[in-house]
């Protein structure tokens, strides 16, 4: 049997029934569906009065016994008509949503009331709550499933959606589960970024880097006598250590905004069903009214004779517990090209197997000036082979390998013995075992990726996704961190922004840095045509540099104007020391429509890498000189 509602005057009684919803009267209209969070005694909301009012005392809805998880609604309204220009009080035990911007501030009912509240009370200025949707939003939940948002995957974007959901007052359930690698690697809450990919990888760079600065302190007057040495074990300790209190970091986070965790695989069996799986086998089932597919890629494997009984990838590096020694990376990604520089900046030696191009998306010339730097440095490049098969020769930490490839262009082969093989030649989206056959979600057969809308919603209505299993979309943490957020405000906070997918700006943390933003020279001239372009560029040579007597002609910069557009910046190129760090301040001006003649209004700080796009004069057209002679 369903609600009944009992009225006497302006008073009503609610009786628990099946649905477990409590149905206001007319006058309460748009405040119409209030969940119960669980089945308890009846419950009586006294008549309103202007006395209430005019003392700013709120009126509660009494229940009975044990009445500490309601979702408890205290209503302050002169009278309840009028109900937009008062204040909804909505207790909430479990969560709050003081980020949606319309909390009032302190709490006006008398220090007596709060004796009988066990949970934190927030209220909702009634007006902005009423206007924007909120307020129907926290209180029309489903009550026929366990959850209102379950999301699978624990990396950047299901922690952000899932953290803004709970803010935001919905139940959210979180479910991750990471598959040990071929190698047996495996890692806690937070995502490849955490565990296996940004963190750790930045890091590694910072410490080849180190290595370098020493080299430069002698030209600077520093003097030592002892040989520097590199301790692999001692920096694996450090970052683990630091990568460890982030995962930590997150688990505490998601118990504070009382988002539910659980170390389980998710899969769907039904629709607005799924099955959560532990390590042991444990099953459990859950429901709920909507979910988010952010289960993000793995590292792929060739598939050839001995590559996941004696290769390793980036899954399995960042935590090896020794060094790897002489290294042959598979791949011309920039996991492999950012792989292969801080191994070769730590005194390495490292061999790059390419297939076909560098850096494949990214702009041809600034891909071939990053390999052009790494070999300066020392790593070697074979162009157009691949991997046939690997043989182990010794065991051991880290033993020794052959490798037979074979050419792209012809029947030559070749064979190499390394210490370690390194894969990179991408990664493959986490969908397959998902069970999102059942329910309907399109997959592309190609890629194994989701096709969505501008809304990242899937094929079957309920479901979205978020991050690297989108398809045609930036597979960068940022973009996931924010596109996950903006989906929860949309969902459950009555927001209507969306996740802006264009000019996002990267970087390649190769030892020296490439950072863009914007398009490709070659893209550009696809979407605008050569013609409309100008291309501003020059060679420049970092202050830093010069003492230390490196090169005067590697770090490059570029930008991509559209002469249709007075100029207008639309694509952004730098190769340098600190890349990323430029290339973040340029994004944002890029947003704004930066043009040409922005920058040359714009004065530069000196003496900067930066500065040097505030005085760009030569068109690659030109056919000028870029080549640097002194600071």
């Amino acid at each position: 049997m369903g609600t009944a509602a009992r009225a006497s005057g302006s008073a009503l009684t609610f009786t628990n029934g099946r649905s477990r919803r409590l149905m206001l009267h007319r006058n309460l209209q748009d405040f119409s569906q209030l969940r119960k969070i669980r089945e308890k005694p009846a419950v009586h909301i006294p008549p309103v009065t202007r006395q209430h009012c005019s003392q700013r005392r709120p009126v509660q809805a009494d229940a009975g016994r044990g009445c500490r998880s309601w979702a408890s609604v205290r209503l302050l309204c002169s009278p309840l008509t009028s109900h937009p220009q008062g204040q909804v009080l909505v207790e909430r035990k479990v969560a709050s949503v003081r980020k949606a911007g319309i909390w009032g501030e302190g709490d006006p009912r008398p220090r007596s009331s709060l004796q009988d509240s066990a949970g934190p009370w927030t209220f909702l200025k009634g007006k902005a709550a009423h206007q924007s949707g909120l307020l129907q939003q926290l209180l029309q939940q489903d009550p026929a499933y366990d959850y209102d948002l379950i999301v699978i995957g624990g990396g950047s974007g299901g922690l952000s959606c899932a953290q803004e959901a709970a803010v935001l007052g919905r139940k959210v359930m979180l479910l991750d589960f990471v598959a040990p690698s071929p190698r047996g690697t495996s890692w806690g809450l937070g995502g490849t970024c955490v565990n296996a990919g940004c963190i750790p990888k930045k890091l590694m760079h910072q410490a080849a880097l180190l290595g370098q600065a020493l080299t430069d302190s002698r030209r600077f007057g520093w003097e030592y006598s002892q040989q520097v040495k590199h301790s692999w074990a001692t920096m694996t300790e450090a970052i683990q250590s630091h990568i460890g209190s982030l995962s930590w970091g997150h688990r505490l986070a998601l118990r504070e905004k009382a988002v539910t965790y659980v170390n389980s695989y998710g899969e769907f069996v039904e629709h607005h069903k799924v099955k959560a799986t532990n390590e042991k086998g444990q099953e459990a089932f859950y429901t709920a009214a909507k979910f988010v597919i952010a289960t993000g890629e793995r590292p792929r494997y060739l598939g050839i004779q001995g590559d996941k009984e004696y290769c390793i990838t980036s899954d399995d590096l960042f935590s090896l517990p020794y060094c790897p020694g002489a290294t042959l990376v598979v791949g011309a990604s920039y996991v492999a090209l950012e792989c292969a520089g801080f191994l070769a900046g730590l005194g390495l030696e490292v061999t790059v197997m390419v297939r076909s191009v560098l850096l494949r998306g990214f702009d041809r010339e600034m891909a071939e000036k990053v390999g052009a730097s790494m070999q300066q440095l020392g790593v070697r490049f074979l162009r157009k082979f691949v991997p046939v098969e690997v043989q182990q020769l010794e065991k051991g930490l880290p033993g020794r390998l052959k490798v037979v490839a074979k050419s792209t262009e012809g029947t030559e082969t070749m064979e190499g013995v390394y210490n370690t093989v390194l894969l990179a030649v991408g990664r493959d989206s986490c969908t397959k075992k998902l069970g999102l056959e059942k329910i309907g979600v399109n997959i592309s057969e190609k890629t194994g990726k989701i096709p969505v809308n501008d809304e990242e919603q899937t094929s079957v209505p309920y479901i979205y996704a978020v991050g690297d299993v989108l398809e045609g979309k930036p597979q960068l943490t940022p973009v996931a961190v924010q596109a996950g957020k903006l989906l929860a405000r949309r969902l459950f906070g009555g927001r209507s922004e969306k996740c802006d997918y264009v000019s996002v700006p990267t970087v390649v943390f190769t030892p020296l840095e490439y950072g863009c933003c914007g398009y490709s020279e070659e893209k550009a001239s696809e979407v605008y045509q050569a013609e409309n372009l100008n291309v501003y560029h020059t060679l420049f040579w970092p202050l830093e540099w010069t003492v230390a007597c490196r090169d005067s002609n590697t770090c490059y910069a570029k930008i991509i104007c559209n002469k249709l557009e007075n100029d207008r910046v639309v694509g952004f190129h730098v190769l340098g020391p600190n890349a990323g760090e430029i290339t973040q301040g340029f994004a944002a001006a890029m947003k704004c429509g930066l043009t040409k003649q922005l920058l040359d209004d714009t004065i530069g700080i000196h003496p900067t890498c930066g500065e040097v796009f505030t005085t760009l004069e030569i068109t690659k057209a030109s056919g000028l000189d870029i080549t640097q002679k002194g600071c």
